[in-house]
């Protein structure tokens, strides 16, 4: 982990992304316009993290202190009016504390994670790299659009835990795992009692 702090705005969800990871995002909520306009003006990113207690919508959300710093990307008015971005992950991060701005907006004191190497993916999971493969085909955009790493462990891994519809603490214990090989594991634990594999 790196050891200095800096202050990023937060923008809790009821879902994980991962470095690598891609989320389309509808924002409607002044608080997360001015997030975007802030990013945006000051070339800096946001972090994503799940929600611990509280709805998203919920001004004083408890959030899991390990969430993912994201970039924006991709933006544009949406036919109903509402702001559409999409959000690219880039580093894990860990928040050691939170304060609440005067419009709501949640920023944490956050530190990055030292990203693990990605490593090749073992034989044993091959049948996870193909049912990633089906799944991102069915998905389409923004995932067909992400430089493909199916030969690698972290980025199946991370792809199929953005994807899965698994229960969300599975996701963020996911998340908070370093090792890319041991992840597969636990996701294909949690794959099988899912029915998923």
């Amino acid at each position: 982990m790196s050891s200095s702090f800096h202050e990023l705005p937060l923008f809790p969800l009821n879902t994980v992304i991962f470095p690598g990871g891609a989320l389309p995002l509808r924002l409607f909520e002044p608080r997360y316009l001015d997030m975007v306009k802030e990013c945006m003006r000051n070339e800096h990113g946001f972090g994503i993290v799940l929600i611990k207690n509280g709805k998203e919508s919920g001004q004083a959300a408890e959030v899991y202190k390990t969430g993912t710093e994201c970039r924006i990307e991709d933006w544009e008015t949406l036919p109903d009016g509402l702001l559409g971005i999409t959000a690219y992950g880039e580093n894990k991060i860990h928040i050691e504390d939170t304060y609440i701005r005067p419009n709501q907006l949640l920023v944490g004191k956050v530190q990055h994670f030292d990203l693990e190497a990605d490593v090749e993916l073992p034989e044993e999971f091959e049948a996870m790299r193909t049912l990633l493969q089906k799944v991102i085909t069915q998905v389409g955009k923004p995932y067909t659009t992400l430089p493909a790493g199916y030969e690698y462990a972290g980025w199946v891994g991370a792809r199929l835990t953005e994807l899965l519809p698994l229960q969300s603490d599975i996701k963020q214990r996911l998340l908070e795992i370093d090792d890319h090989v041991v992840r597969l594991y636990h996701l294909q634990e949690a794959m099988q009692e899912s029915k998923f594999l």
